[in-house]
């Protein structure tokens, strides 16, 4: 499935029915992932939804229903080209980037 087509909406969506699924395939309730991850149920349950909460919250419900290896590889960059490596040696040193200037 290629999620560039997406809007972000739909992928939030299907990201959160994914998550409901593999905790009912684990065959765990709410409350059980929410205790293990050191959220709250109420906050679970709106990840399950689609509705806003703290990535933090995102990323310790991802570790409880073991996708740490995912997480990892998710913002991972991606270095096909010594140009690329040179680039991200470069940004990692860079604290800010500067604001461009319009002529006109």
């Amino acid at each position: 499935m290629d999620l560039n087509l997406r809007a972000p909406s739909e992928i939030v969506e299907l990201l959160s029915s994914r998550l409901r699924t593999e905790r009912l395939a684990r065959q765990m309730t709410q409350a059980e992932v929410a205790g293990r991850a050191g959220i709250g149920v109420n906050t679970l349950s709106n990840l399950e939804m689609g509705r806003s909460v703290a990535f933090e919250s995102l990323v310790r419900v991802a570790m409880v229903l073991g996708y740490a290896d995912e997480l990892e590889n998710l913002f991972k960059p991606r270095l096909d080209s010594l140009d690329d490596i040179l680039r991200y040696e470069q940004s990692s040193q860079r604290q800010r980037i500067r604001k461009k200037v319009r002529n006109g």
